[in-house]
């Protein structure tokens, strides 16, 4: 017996196009302060970073994606008709994603990121490492990687890292560990470990949601690539309000790990941030298994 593949979706020209202004428009809002930042050669510690961090243009967010098994009408004569991974569509004139063609030529990477995912997807979230990783990238270190004053002055921000065990599981927050930290941290995070120890708990986790989105590229609807980068975002914002920095200046109130109010305060917003992570994952996970 023969079985068929399933007839692709489709998308009348009027929606698809739609659909496209409507992304780019959403992309525009988000970006905008971090662009008319740009333009004036300003730096922001807490809202640039995820266009610092993993180097993806303003441009990359507002590019719009049907994701696979969707044919376009009318397609062929728009200007993603010269795209990379675009393809002729069932009806005459439609476009869509080359998803096989993406697949095969990165199949070591959609592989890679994959396994992350599941293993995350499937593992208990831990909620015991109290943001410390950011107090660790300072600890007992005359310069730091933001230009901005710590809270508690050095002394103080070395103090409560020795009285916290370090939890870190994340390799990209650990390798900025100062070497003092390292030794003090209960895992030893490496890009081979990864899949091992990544757990849907973790800040640095929830934010590489969006790196993995865009990473695969067309295979992604817009829409799910927009809401892994408002997750980041979300948790940046988190992520540098219980670090050691005196952001005050910025209009960011500190949540004080070192005090049982402040860690209360992380855990709680740590698990909503995890619990919207795992719901992003399994829609990653979904685009992969179509």
């Amino acid at each position: 017996m023969t079985i068929c593949a399933p007839a692709p979706a489709r998308l009348e020209a009027a929606e698809w196009q739609a659909l496209e202004r409507a992304h780019a428009e959403r992309a525009d809002a988000l970006t905008a302060g971090h662009r008319a930042r740009a333009s004036r050669g300003e730096k922001h510690p807490v809202e640039d970073f995820l266009f610092t961090y993993y180097s993806y243009k303003p441009s990359i967010l507002r590019r719009w994606h049907p994701g696979a098994g969707i044919d376009l009408e009318g397609g062929a004569s728009a200007p993603r008709a010269a795209w990379r991974w675009y393809v002729p569509g069932d009806a005459p004139g439609s476009l869509r994603v080359d998803a096989a063609g993406f697949r095969a030529e990165k199949a070591l990477l959609v592989n890679g990121i994959e396994k992350i995912l599941r293993a995350t997807a499937g593992r208990a979230g831990s909620f015991g490492c109290f943001g410390l990783h950011e107090w660790a990238m300072v600890y007992r270190q005359g310069g730091h990687r933001h230009p901005v004053p710590l809270r508690l002055g050095q002394e103080a921000t070395d103090a409560v890292v020795e009285a916290h065990e370090l939890r870190c599981t994340h390799v990209d927050a650990f390798r900025f560990f100062t070497p003092e930290a390292v030794p003090r941290n209960r895992e030893t995070p490496t890009r081979e470990r990864q899949p091992a120890l990544e757990q849907p708990g973790c800040l640095h986790a929830g934010m590489d949601l969006y790196k993995w989105a865009v990473k695969l590229g067309p295979l992604v609807p817009g829409d799910l690539l927009l809401d892994a980068f408002e997750l980041a975002r979300d948790i940046r914002v988190l992520d540098m309000e219980a670090s050691p920095y005196d952001l005050a200046d910025h209009g960011y109130a500190p949540v004080r790990i070192e005090t049982p109010e402040g860690k209360a305060e992380y855990v709680r917003r740590q698990r909503g941030f995890s619990a919207r992570g795992q719901a992003l994952r399994e829609r990653l996970l979904a685009v992969l298994a179509g």
